[in-house]
């Protein structure tokens, strides 16, 4: 039988300790093919969420997959994170936390996933049935230009940027 990977073990966890120490557990995410966030909050290929407990609404911490709903400028948005695609946790308050080795499989460059994107998008039928217990299945969400309200910008180090932190294999 092959063993587990620790790694959302270890997310849970970390979550858990922010939590009980009041800091706001954010996640960094490499987005790839299998994230379902809101295109326009990705810089650089990554973006960073907050997954605390105000700001997310049936999170859903499985080995597999991270799984919650959030407000972004007022619309909710369902989410969908690969557990694989999750580069770093950490606390906003104090920066700490872990940082991850990603196995994305097709990490988000080009403008064709968002132009394919927008277009299965426009397409959705407003009808259809849930396919899955936190909304309507997975799908990139390529109109949503607000900006998130319910975030608050992650430690300023120059760049916007997370703080650097230790790679665990």
């Amino acid at each position: 039988m092959q063993e587990s990977s620790t790694k959302p073990y270890l997310l849970r966890a970390l979550h858990e300790w922010c939590t009980d120490n009041g800091y706001t557990p954010h996640i960094v995410v490499t987005v790839d093919e299998n994230t379902v966030v809101p295109l326009s909050h990705i810089h650089d290929g990554q973006i960073t969420l907050n997954v605390g407990t105000l700001a997310t609404n049936r999170l859903r911490m499985g080995n597999e997959y991270i799984e919650f709903q959030t407000r972004f400028g007022g619309v909710t948005e369902n989410i969908v994170v690969p557990v694989a695609a999750v580069a770093a946790i950490y606390a906003r308050e104090t920066g700490a936390g872990m940082g991850f080795e990603t196995e994305a499989s097709q990490p988000y460059a080009d403008t064709d996933l968002l132009d394919s994107a927008a277009e299965n998008a426009s397409q959705a039928p407003d009808t259809a049935e849930p396919t899955d217990d936190i909304g309507w299945g997975p799908r990139v969400v390529a109109d949503n230009t607000a900006t998130h309200t319910d975030t608050p910008t992650p430690p300023d180090d120059g760049g916007n940027r997370p703080p650097k932190l230790k790679v665990v294999k």
